[in-house]
This record gives structure tokens, C-alpha cells and sequence, in this order.
């Protein structure tokens, strides 16, 4: 500063960026403002664009199957629905043994489907609790006539359950559940051996635990003992075989069937799969490919709307059971239902009520309802604890 307090004047040749005209400089700043907008839209248009393209390809992956309401009739001719179970949900979830297609290799291709698995899900109306009730494949079950959607006809029979959908399909499976049980049938899911493999490797693969060497070839299946992480493949294995893993029933095998899909449910939470966009895509990728379903499921709002209605449920108030059964009178290879326990099991389900956790059970007497990831009715079926299936029989062996 001069010493009669001039500001002296600037150095002609300085560089400096405050000897930049101030309206050049608000002239670049716009221009850089510009571009980082330019740059942050398109960005925010890709991720929006892309969590869109995601979210149609996995509606498209979802089958619709608009057929089988129809061939259920009117209302009228369907099990009524209690006013206390107004909002309650009841979902039958079908596996189905087809060899068609992608699952060709399972065996003879033109052989017919049945149902493999079939559970009823019921979902309390407030949501608080839940039970999942495996109906056994062998039980011998009056099948109703049911429509055809040519037009024609089956008859009604006598025969084993899984006949129902070989016979008329998914409506049938539905009319043989509902003549069995009263309980009306809301909504209706049908998964595949592909797409359940397709899960499986989706979140790695899921721990099992053997205490005994596996060698199946009708199942494809060979593992050692041990505690092993199975893939899609080893898994759909893993939960069809019978003569080979436990006392070869079918009430131990979906026993097991239960077990491992919790444990698959437990794998994607524990790893993180559902927190993670990019592991989490390929699992939903595999599911929605895998199942066909009623138009009140049809897509994936919808199929979240539902999931999100269980948040608060807590975890071990989900039941998971076999049906009571006991040996055919007439043939000890089948099963038929146990009364009066089964039409009290379906009476609790009608009405909406919580199923009672009871303790061990022989394999004849009925259910053995356990909460959380759980066995079916028969004591000696191999035991999932935690995340491990069969850990309990590996652990002690």
C-alpha cells in the first residue's frame, strides 16, 4: 500500500484468476454448472432407466395363467369364506414334476406332470402368523370332476393326490384342495425345476449336512457326508429324492422340501442378497422365471405388496407342517388323511386361528407343527438348524 493509501494498480501481466472479468466468470461458471447438471441427469436417467428395463423384464418373466379361474366356476360353486377370515390369504403353491422343455432330463418327456409338491400357504388376516401345510403327493383323496379347457370333462375318482394335476392341472389341484379342506384358494403359484435350480445358484448355492454318503441316479443325485454347499443342480436332487436320504417316505421328503427352501430364504438374507441391487437382480431374475401364477400375482408390485405385508410377522410364527396322515388301509406304500386330526387342522385354517406348537410326534399320529425353519410330522426327518440343512443328524454322526 502507497503512503498516501492508494490500492496500487494491479500488475498488468498477472495471471491470477481474479483478474478474470467478472462477467467471464459467471460465464464459465454456468457453463461448468451446465455440464455437471448435464452429466448428473443423464446419470440419474440411466439408473432410473435401467431399475425400469429391470423392473419390465421381470414382470415379462412372470406367467400368467388367466385359464384356471375360469375353470373353477362361479363363487357359488367354491368353498365360502368365514367373516372373521375376510382378509386372510390362502396361496397353493404347486411344484410340478414336468419333464417338458428345460427339465427334459428328469425323465420321460411325454410322461405328464403331477404335482411333485403342494403346499397351502395361509396368511392370517392381521398378519401375525402363518402356516405352510404340505400336502402328501401319496394320500388317497377323492378327485372331483373337473373342467377341461377344451370344453370337456374328468371324471370323478379315486386315486393319489398328485393325479389331480396330471388330470386337469393347476384347477384341479385347486378343486381336489378345497373339496378336501373347505378352505377357499385365493391365489395360486406353480414353480418349475429350472427356475428352482436358477435360485439355488443365485445365492451361491445352500449349505446342507449328510450323514451318509448320497448315491441316486433316478434323483441325479451324489454327494458325500459331510457339511457341503449343494448348487442348483445338487439341490433339486437334494429335495426329490426319497429311497436314499432318511426312511425314504415321502412325509420325510417334504419334510425336507419345507426345510430347504427356508434355508434358502435364510441364505439370501444372511449374505446379503437382499441389500445388494447386483446379487439381488439375478435372484429375483431366477424366481419371477420360474413361476406362473394367478392375475392377482401377476407382478412384481403386486408380489411385493404381499411380501410386505408379512414385515411385521415374526419370524417364529411361521408354522411349517405335513398334513396328519397315516398308511392307506388298503396300501401301506400310500397315505390318507388322519381324522379327526386333518379336518381339525383345516377347521383352525378356516378360522383363522394360530396353530399350536406341539412336541414330538410318530410318524402316524398326526402333525408336528414346529415354528421358523422346521421338519415336517415325522421325528426322524434330517433337521435343518439355523442356516444348515441336516445339521442336526451331521453334527451327532
Amino acid at each position: 500500500m502507497s503512503d498516501d493509501g492508494d490500492v496500487p494498480e494491479p500488475d498488468s501481466e498477472s495471471t491470477e484468476p481474479d483478474s478474470e472479468p467478472a462477467p467471464r466468470r459467471r460465464s464459465r461458471r454456468r457453463r461448468i454448472l451446465f455440464w455437471v447438471a448435464m452429466v448428473t441427469g443423464l446419470a440419474l436417467v440411466a439408473g432410473v432407466g435401467a431399475v425400469w428395463l429391470g423392473y419390465q423384464r421381470l414382470n415379462r418373466n412372470i406367467t400368467t395363467d388367466t385359464t384356471t379361474e375360469t375353470l373353477l366356476g362361479p363363487p357359488s360353486a367354491r368353498p365360502t369364506v368365514a367373516p372373521i377370515a375376510y382378509d386372510a390369504e390362502n396361496i397353493l403353491i404347486i411344484g410340478s414334476d414336468t419333464r417338458a422343455g428345460a427339465d427334459s432330463s428328469y425323465g420321460d418327456p411325454d410322461g405328464g406332470a403331477r404335482s411333485d409338491t403342494t403346499i397351502l400357504l395361509h396368511l392370517s388376516q392381521d398378519r401375525t402368523h402363518a402356516v405352510a401345510v404340505s400336502i402328501p403327493r401319496d394320500a388317497m383323496v377323492h378327485i372331483p370332476s373337473c373342467q377341461l379347457p377344451d370344453g370337456g370333462h374328468t371324471g370323478a375318482t379315486f386315486a393319489q393326490f398328485n393325479w389331480a394335476y396330471s388330470y386337469g392341472g393347476t384347477a384341479c389341484t385347486i378343486r381336489t384342495v378345497e373339496n378336501l379342506t373347505k378352505v377357499r384358494i385365493d391365489h395360486f403359484m406353480v414353480i418349475d425345476f429350472s427356475g428352482f435350480k436358477k435360485m439355488v445358484n443365485a445365492v451361491g448355492g445352500v449349505e446342507v449336512c449328510l450323514a451318509k454318503p448320497v448315491a441316486d441316479r433316478d434323483a441325479k443325485l451324489y454327494l458325500p457326508a459331510g457339511r457341503q454347499t449343494v448348487n442348483g443342480t445338487q439341490a433339486l436332487g437334494f429335495v426329490r429324492v426319497r429311497e436314499t436320504i432318511g426312511d425314504g417316505s415321502d412325509t420325510e421328503r417334504m419334510g425336507r422340501q419345507q426345510q430347504f427352501l427356508s434355508s434358502l430364504m435364510q441364505k439370501a438374507e444372511s449374505d446379503g442378497v437382499l441389500l445388494n441391487p447386483a446379487k439381488l437382480f439375478p435372484l429375483l431374475d431366477a424366481a419371477t422365471s420360474a413361476i406362473t401364477v394367478d392375475p392377482g400375482l401377476n407382478t412384481v408390485s403386486k408380489l411385493y405388496s404381499l411380501a410386505s405385508s408379512l414385515k411385521s410377522m415374526p419370524a417364529d410364527q411361521l408354522v411349517l407342517l405335513t398334513a396328519p396322515r397315516e398308511p392307506y388301509v388298503n396300501d401301506h406304500n400310500r397315505d390318507q388323511f388322519q381324522q379327526p386330526q386333518a379336518d381339525e387342522l383345516f377347521q383352525q385354517i378356516r378360522d383363522d386361528r394360530p396353530i399350536g406348537l406341539t412336541g414330538s410326534a410318530s410318524p402316524t399320529s398326526g402333525p408336528t407343527p414346529t415354528s421358523g425353519a422346521s421338519t415336517g410330522s415325522d421325528p426322524r426327518s434330517p433337521a435343518f438348524s439355523g442356516r444348515t440343512a441336516n445339521q442336526d443328524i451331521c453334527s451327532s454322526s
